[in-house]
């Protein structure tokens, strides 16, 4: 008669509960003493049995938590890696931007800088040039004094008639009309 504890249990009630009352006596009874130890005996080599499966179930358990929170202090441990790794990320990114506004400053600033010594390189340049037009335009004026002098004195007469020449082109005049627009 095997079965499980709690059949066996079932099986020892429903004996005791269904057996004869003992004559004048409603809370005693008679029942069948070997079928009854049997049945204890049952229980009794049953019970290690049951005891080991419910020792067997509760380190299963124990396992099963254990795994359980492996795993979980192992996603736990990856989602604070993976939350490192984007603050980090996150950083790098802030850095480099930084980097880059500091690059774009320094290079605005060069810029103005070479563009200040581009425009004073210019204006020195420009004004190289006008004293040298200038200092070309008197020494050509100064030439042409002297040519027409010299071509005066060549001729020897100071007055000239006007019928038959031209008259001559008079730099001094015409220098003195350039001034006096200035």
């Amino acid at each position: 008669m095997a079965g499980s504890i709690e059949e066996l249990l079932d099986i020892l009630y429903t004996e005791i509960e269904e057996a004869k009352n003992m004559p004048l006596n409603n809370d005693k009874c008679v029942v069948e003493r070997d079928r009854v130890l049997d049945m204890i005996d049952d229980v009794k080599a049953e019970l290690p049995v049951e005891i080991k499966r419910a020792k067997d179930l509760v380190a299963n358990k124990n396992d099963y938590i254990a795994s359980a929170k492996r795993e979980a202090d192992g996603m736990r441990q990856q989602a604070e890696d993976y939350a490192r790794r984007l603050i980090n990320e996150d950083a790098i990114v802030r850095e480099a931007e930084a980097r880059a506004a500091e690059i774009i400053a320094e290079a605005e600033d060069q810029c103005r800088m070479l563009k200040h010594a581009a425009s004073e390189y210019c204006e020195d340049a420009l004004r190289r040039v006008e004293e040298a037009v200038a200092d070309a335009y008197d020494e050509v004026k100064h030439s042409r004094a002297k040519f027409r002098s010299a071509l005066g004195a060549a001729e020897g007469a100071p007055q000239q008639r006007q019928d038959n020449r031209r008259a001559m082109y008079d730099a001094e005049a015409d220098e003195d009309e350039y001034e006096d627009e200035d």
